[in-house]
């Protein structure tokens, strides 16, 4: 109700220049303006008009708007009806859950806007913009008609997508049978899954509305990094004869303290997203597929020999798959969330290495 009563006075300190003044005799027809008046003193006097009458034939233009924003105030359910309010055919106010506009006259258009910290004021083709944050208050002057063009193409292409941000979680894979238990021929493969870590950096992100803005598609493009910690004395390597897969057991390194290869990808998504308002918040659930290509790949040893430590690094393809395609889901609420990824191509070349399918499990902390 206040609301609305600030708008309505704002809007008809606006429309005060639209209403006519009474106009001022010329000059040269001052003599007839003295004239008429001497012969309405002699005149009789007319009846009384009611009090009502009277008083509203005294009342100027403008005591007489002031006295409609005195009515409304007084008598709102006279005034007042849902969401539009009428004063004197000059102002129009339509309130509605996203805006507030208030029309005056049949050219001129107040609209304001407000959503959380922000307010927009625009009258006609222009506006202000006021914005507050944790950075202070930053004031901008908009070109209305421009705003409501790109405001409208906006919503139309636009889409509030979640993948860009930061990941962490825990490697692993699985056998052609979905078991992480691997065959007695693959068990230099083993994983130590607590200390084999997955780092994502999702750099940017583009969401694009299908229809609705609870409903979108989302693309972007991310590194991925992660690291298999093995479980046991080795580490492995190309055979120099086969070209394939074997384990490698250094036996110069007296005690091998970590063994771990090394992999980073280049990715990109292509999800699909759906929003559910929960409040003034919404949580976001996406799934789909992700491309990766190999960017680099080694492996590292850190072992004591004789009480001294040292380390040695491999770096070499390891005949590791150079692209991969794999499916993901994603839950989240605000800027945190779960992520599962799970690749449908083994992680070595076919017949070069084990076959095994990685997949990971972590947290996801969007922008």
């Amino acid at each position: 109700m206040m609301k609305r009563i600030f708008i309505l006075f704002m809007a008809l300190a606006l429309v005060m220049p639209l209403i006519s003044q009474e106009p001022v005799p010329p000059e040269d027809n001052k003599a007839e303006e003295a004239a008429k008046a001497a012969s309405a003193a002699e005149a009789p006097e007319a009846p009384e008009a009611p009090s009502d009458i009277q008083e509203n034939d005294q009342l100027s233009d403008e005591e007489a708007v002031d006295k409609a924003i005195e009515e409304a105030i007084d008598e709102p359910s006279k005034q007042m009806s849902g969401d539009t309010t009428n004063v004197i055919g000059k102002v129009e106010l339509i309130e509605d859950p996203d805006k507030t506009r208030v029309t005056l006259g049949s050219n001129e258009v107040i609209i304001v806007e407000e959503n959380g910290d922000s307010l927009i004021v625009g009258l006609g083709n222009k506006g202000i913009s006021i914005v507050e944050d944790g950075d202070g208050v930053r004031i901008k002057i908009l070109d209305m008609e421009e705003r409501r063009s790109h405001s409208s193409n906006h919503r139309k292409k636009k889409f509030n997508a979640h993948w860009a941000g930061i990941e962490v979680g825990l490697n692993n894979y699985l056998t052609p049978d979905n078991s992480m238990v691997l065959p007695p021929d693959q068990y230099y493969m083993d994983l130590n899954t607590g200390k084999s870590w997955n780092w994502n950096i999702n750099v940017i992100d583009y969401g694009v509305a299908l229809g609705t803005q609870y409903v979108g598609l989302v693309s972007g493009l991310g590194f991925e990094f992660i690291n298999y910690n093995f479980n046991g004395q080795n580490s492995i390597m190309k055979d120099p004869i086969t070209g394939e897969i074997v384990e490698y057991i250094p036996l110069y390194a007296g005690f091998i303290t970590k063994s771990k290869i090394n992999i980073a990808y280049l990715t990109v998504p292509l999800l699909l997203e759906f929003q559910i308002p929960v409040g003034r918040d919404k949580v976001h659930i996406s799934t789909g597929v992700i491309g990766g290509l190999k960017l680099w790949s080694n492996a590292k040893i850190k072992y004591t020999e004789a009480g001294d430590k040292s380390k040695e690094k491999n770096k070499s393809d390891f005949n590791l798959s150079p692209l991969r395609w794999g499916v993901t889901a994603r839950v989240g609420y605000k800027w945190i969330g779960i992520f599962a990824n799970y690749y449908m191509t083994s992680l070595f070349k076919p017949t070069m290495g084990p076959e095994l399918y990685p997949f990971s499990v972590g947290l996801a902390f969007t922008w």
